[in-house]
């Protein structure tokens, strides 16, 4: 079993991305999103206002959250701001630290699935975020101001990633619009020992 634990209004000052997700009270197998839940995939800013996680991280089992280990499972813990990761035969665990959507309205939890793994990923607002703030760009190729990082999982859900954060400061915290961000070299790991159809359960 292993164990891992682990930047601009023009272009620099909206960039600093981490994505939101899902989840479900444990032993529940479904839920249903709130109303109107949609990710804007950025970051807030850090601030003093923002307090870092101080929660020591536990290891779980995966029998309370998943039914079976079909294609792996990860399970996402918005409380204790950590992300778990089974494969798909039960030998391999990781722990890693994550970012955390800055509110509950903000918080998507419940069931959903890995669609597609990108590699550089680009990045586009989402229409509601263009109507808020008209001044963003329409798009950000992959690099150091990609608010998605190094690389970004897909869900089932619109608008919904796990993905790297080129801001280190933001693990830990409360500091995402609805995303979960990791270290870039931790969603990296991810990345390797996940595929497409990988179950994703956020509480």
């Amino acid at each position: 079993m292993v164990r891992k634990f682990g930047n601009g209004l023009g272009r620099r000052q909206f960039l600093a991305a981490s994505m939101g997700f899902l989840a479900t009270p444990a032993l529940s197998q479904n839920a249903q999103a709130p109303a109107g839940a949609e990710t804007v995939e950025l970051e807030g800013e850090i601030s003093s206002a923002v307090r870092r996680n101080i929660s020591s991280f536990r290891s779980y089992e995966w029998q309370p959250y998943f039914k079976n280990l079909k294609n792996g499972a990860i399970l996402v813990d918005i409380t204790s701001r950590a992300l778990h990761h089974w494969s798909d035969d039960g030998m391999r665990y990781q722990l890693y630290p994550t970012s955390v959507p800055l509110t509950e309205t903000l918080t998507r939890r419940g069931r959903t699935r890995i669609t597609r793994l990108v590699e550089g990923p680009s990045w586009r607002p989402t229409p509601s975020m263009k109507l808020r703030n008209p001044e963003w760009p329409d798009y950000v190729p992959p690099g150091p101001d990609n608010p998605l990082g190094t690389h970004a999982l897909y869900l089932s859900w619109q608008y919904y990633r796990i993905h790297g954060t080129h801001d280190t400061r933001k693990i830990g915290r409360r500091s995402s619009n609805g995303c979960i961000g990791l270290y870039n070299h931790h969603i990296a790991d991810l990345f390797s020992r996940v595929k497409a159809g990988t179950q994703v359960l956020l509480i």
